[in-house]
């Protein structure tokens, strides 16, 4: 039997967690948060694992994984594995794994999809590290992933976030586009157009049927729950880390980087940009300015 130790019990581990046992993975959890841990601490769950030790860390980036890591090599062997499944910057990844090779202890990078879906449905994993410390973690792949696909070993340490990276620039322009479209439909059109309808029409045989549309049909029919909902559009950081990655190879991504934009202004009330479009038509031609 496989054993794993996880560290982060929250939106994902803890459903990762649960979905692993489900299939016959042994896993000694832990979080910071007492109510959700289930050992005290770091070193009870390293001392809890046979040898050699796979470590799955589903952290927030930066600190919180940094300062894990550094609790844990004290108390790790030569040969034992740290999983990093959080969403890091890839180039942050690789800094990590050469300062963990040396301590003779593999990273294997993992950018998980599924969010809170991933129990029922399985993850997708996008995997980077070396072939023989993948090879030893491919039983917990095989029970995390769906039934068919879902799993790729994308290539050498910081493959897999930055494939997660790309696939999350990905997800925000087809977010912004599916959202741009509701907002068109609404908008314009005949009056009494069913935009819902439209919507429903859209799931099967089109070409833009997916599973995000399922989850905005979802959605929008749940319509108290949507009206309440306010317009504003946190970012997580990869998309950001794609734009950031288009601009230093000098790719264009100009959808990724206005749906990244987009989210920007989705915080602003009133913004002020628009304040001076508005004055400045106000000057050069007489348009009318709402107060």
């Amino acid at each position: 039997m496989t054993t794993l130790g996880m560290v982060g019990l929250g939106r994902m581990g803890g459903n990762m967690t649960r979905r692993l046992r489900d299939r016959g993975i042994e896993v000694v959890a832990y979080d910071r948060d007492a109510d959700l841990a289930e050992v005290a601490d770091l070193d009870t769950l390293v001392e809890a694992l046979p040898t050699p030790r796979l470590v799955w860390l589903m952290l927030p980036a930066g600190a919180p994984t940094d300062d894990t890591i550094a609790t844990l090599v004290p108390l790790l062997d030569r040969g034992d594995t740290v999983v990093d499944g959080g969403n890091a910057n890839w180039r942050v990844t690789v800094a990590r794994a050469r300062r963990l090779a040396a301590e003779d202890i593999a990273l294997v990078d993992v950018g998980v999809s599924g969010g809170v879906w991933g129990y029922d449905e399985g993850y997708a994993l996008m995997v980077g590290g070396d072939h023989d410390a993948v090879a030893r973690l491919q039983p917990v792949f095989d029970a995390l992933r769906p039934s068919e696909g879902g799993f790729s070993h994308a290539g050498p340490v910081g493959s897999g976030h930055f494939a997660k990276m790309i696939h999350n620039g990905v997800e925000y322009g087809m977010m912004q586009a599916f959202a741009e479209g509701v907002e068109l439909l609404d908008a314009g059109g005949p009056d009494g157009m069913d935009v819902a309808a439209v919507l429903r029409g859209w799931q099967h045989g089109s070409v833009v049927r997916s599973w995000l549309l399922d989850l905005l049909v979802d959605a929008m029919e749940d319509e108290d729950t949507f009206a309440q909902i306010r317009g504003w559009a946190e970012d997580s950081g990869e998309g950001r880390w794609t734009v950031e990655e288009a601009i230093a190879t000098a790719t264009p991504a100009p959808v990724i980087t206005a749906a990244l934009y987009a989210r920007f202004a989705s915080r602003q009330d009133d913004p002020l940009a628009m304040r001076v479009v508005a004055a400045l038509r106000q000057r050069f031609g007489g348009h009318a300015v709402r107060s």
